[in-house]
């Protein structure tokens, strides 16, 4: 194993690792956005909007999230849409979380007894008061954890956008591998990398879940 490379490309590989950090982010925050607006429709008693949030979670969850990324990316300036790399990135996984993030959001909720709103309803809180005071601090407590596997996948999902050429961590391990010839090593670096981030995240999750069970 060349240690002495890994060492040189090293810096670079950091660099990139923030631009992973930066697009997990954004993306989680576009996931959560995106899922709680889902969620809302999904539980919706209107017909219309829960048909439409069923259509959301069914479509991108039922195509593979790098398709979708080609079409955002490469097919999008046909009909208007024009992007760069990063932004077709963050928006493309984005989207395809919050499908994902939408169920795990209404399960939530729905796991809550039906006895906890209509004892709020009793006590004179209009349906928005008894999903925000009532319903909604219980389900976070079963939410957390599920959207802290949500996350998880997600940080791993970002390698896609090495296909429509975002600078991330496969990237640019799939970059130098052309000029080294080493792939174990440059595997392994990204392999790490990804590793420490994913960790620092189940971390931040079971924090925040420990909160959340205490509050």
């Amino acid at each position: 194993m060349d240690f002495e490379l890994m060492l040189k490309v090293y810096p670079f590989f950091l660099e990139a690792a923030w631009t992973t950090i930066l697009l997990s982010v954004l993306t989680a925050i576009l996931g959560l956005a995106c899922g709680t607006l889902g969620a809302a429709a999904r539980l919706s008693r209107f017909a219309v909007l829960r048909l439409l949030g069923a259509a959301y979670v069914s479509l991108f969850r039922g195509t593979p999230a790098l398709i979708q990324l080609f079409i955002l990316y490469f097919g999008g300036p046909q009909i208007g849409i024009q992007l760069d790399a990063f932004e077709a990135g963050v928006i493309g996984l984005g989207i395809n979380a919050g499908a994902y993030m939408t169920e795990t959001i209404r399960g939530a909720i729905i796991a809550i007894d039906r006895g906890q709103r209509e004892a709020a309803r009793t006590l004179g809180l209009s349906s928005w008061q008894a999903t925000y005071k009532v319903i909604l601090p219980q389900a976070a407590r079963l939410m957390v954890r599920p959207l802290g596997v949500n996350l998880n996948m997600l940080v791993k999902a970002t390698a896609l956008v090495a296909a429509i050429s975002v600078i991330e961590l496969t990237y640019t391990a799939q970059r130098y591998i052309g000029s080294t010839y080493k792939p174990f090593e440059m595997f392994l670096l990204a392999g790490v990398l990804y590793m420490i981030i994913i960790y620092a995240v189940g971390r931040g999750v079971s924090w925040l879940d420990r909160k959340v069970q205490i509050t």
